[in-house]
């Protein structure tokens, strides 16, 4: 999920930036090819590895619909915030809402934006913890699959995840130290290529081993489980694995903000959202359903960690190794804006303090001097030990997924844009769209809630059941 790695450089995600054109002029070059750029590389990120899984546990019927129907809740999602971004005319007005937080602020006010930071600085806090453990278990599968190699597949092979989740947050407090990460722009073309790659090779895989198999496996209802509730319970997981992998909320206005006009940047952006989730969409479901084809009922739960490929053992490490990179990168872009808020809120109430402003340079052998702040070193190496802690408890790749997905989905996707298209279009209570967008945001809800409940459910179990 990269692209918020070149949209942050105007727009840390708390801040209070709507502005006007004469208050913030720089040239805009965007067009609907860089937009749908990257919002396709926004949107693929860990989440297609559990569509398999989550299409195994809806069965041949109900896994690619609830694909489609993520999708078309997406693009109605999408349409209504792409209004949101010039105020309070959606062509021409003045003001631009530059991120998704200054859009709460000025459509629903301060209240609304405080609720909304919240959901949104967790969903940020809660990638970074679904990262540590993505990362950690492509390590380990980069090791099986050597031992599986060497030792044959029915060897042991066994690895615990601790190991490498602590690998990886030693490589994440190292990296965090950089200052300014999120303005690199290469940082979006890296992930783009990694995401690309490994979801790609998971794709060609399972389609080869369909062909292999001369068989499609799976049936319309999917996995059978040990009871009724067990399976209720697996639906609503993946359900909510479903929703992770889908939103760009978060990013849409800030991907907007790069766009050239004429024409209005709302037509732009709206042609770019739909047609990369058509692209994105067609991917999803070539993923999920060659996945399931290929394992049937034993389809893995990560689909390039779960060890259904054996072979070729270096392309299933190299896909691997593209996860970890992406993983690196996609780390920093999650975490950048927590950090910026965090040590800007402290630089406003201690302006005199040397612990939070003062900066000292280091120079150690062989790398050039640099300089550290003590602040930014203290908290940003606290985050990602409490990032790698939570992984490490909960280290369940499928179930962590579900409850991001589910959690966030409606306040993010859905409740905050349908509001703030009723104050910018000024839709009054009980006419027509009001009520069909109400009900469509209720609807949202309650799938929210269950697909949420389900993947509690889900997670409590994996770890103490």
């Amino acid at each position: 999920m990269g692209s918020e790695g070149e949209e942050d450089q105007h727009s840390p995600l708390l801040t209070n930036f709507s502005d006007t054109e004469a208050e913030q002029p720089f040239k805009r070059t965007g067009t609907i090819w860089t937009a749908m750029a990257h919002i396709i590389t926004g949107v693929i990120g860990a989440g297609v590895l559990s569509l398999a899984w989550s299409t195994a546990q809806l069965g041949w019927v109900a896994g690619p619909l609830m694909m489609v129907v993520f999708a078309a809740i997406t693009i109605v999602s999408a349409n209504l915030l792409c209004d949101c971004y010039r105020s309070p005319d959606p062509e021409c007005g003045p003001t631009r809402n530059r991120s998704y937080v200054d859009a709460v602020q000025l459509y629903l006010g301060e209240k609304h934006k405080k609720i909304c930071a919240v959901f949104l600085y967790e969903s940020l806090y809660g990638c970074a913890v679904a990262y540590v453990i993505t990362a950690a278990a492509s390590v380990k599968a980069i090791e099986k699959s050597n031992c599986y190699h060497k030792e044959g597949h029915e060897a042991s092979c066994s690895y615990g995840d601790t190991i490498f989740m602590l690998l990886f947050g030693g490589v994440q407090i190292i990296v965090s130290q950089i200052p300014d990460f999120h303005n690199m722009a290469w940082l979006s073309v890296v992930a783009a290529i990694m995401s690309f790659s490994y979801s790609s090779i998971g794709l060609g895989l399972g389609f080869a081993k369909v062909i292999e198999n001369r068989e499609i496996k799976g049936s319309i209802v999917g996995v059978t489980a040990d009871s009724i509730a067990d399976k209720v319970w697996l639906v609503l997981q993946a359900v909510g694995d479903i929703a992770f992998a889908y939103p760009y909320t978060v990013i849409l206005l800030e991907i907007q903000d790069t766009l050239k006009s004429p024409p209005p940047e709302r037509e732009t952006m709206k042609k770019a959202s739909t047609s990369a989730i058509f692209i994105t969409t067609f991917f999803y479901l070539c993923c999920g359903c060659f996945g399931y084809a290929a394992f049937g009922n034993d389809t893995p739960g990560n689909l390039l960690t779960g060890f259904g490929f054996y072979e070729p053992y270096w392309l299933v490490d190299f896909a691997n190794a593209c996860i970890v990179l992406h993983l690196v990168g996609g780390y920093q872009v999650f975490s950048q804006p927590v950090f910026a808020l965090v040590e800007g809120w402290f630089s406003w109430k201690f302006p005199n303090s040397g612990f939070v402003n003062n900066f000292y340079s280091f120079k150690l052998p062989l790398i050039p001097a640099f300089q550290l702040n003590p602040l930014r070193l203290c908290f940003r190496t606290t985050y990602v030990i409490s990032t790698t802690v939570i992984a490490m408890i909960f280290p369940y790749f499928n179930q962590v997924l579900g409850v991001l997905g589910a959690l966030n989905f409606w306040p993010l996707a859905i409740y905050f844009p349908v509001k703030m298209y009723f104050v910018q279009k000024k839709i009054g209570a009980w006419t027509t769209k009001w009520v069909v967008l109400q009900t469509f945001s209720i609807v949202c809800l309650i799938v929210s809630i269950l697909a949420l409940i389900g993947s509690v459910e889900g997670l409590i179990s994996a770890k103490w059941g």
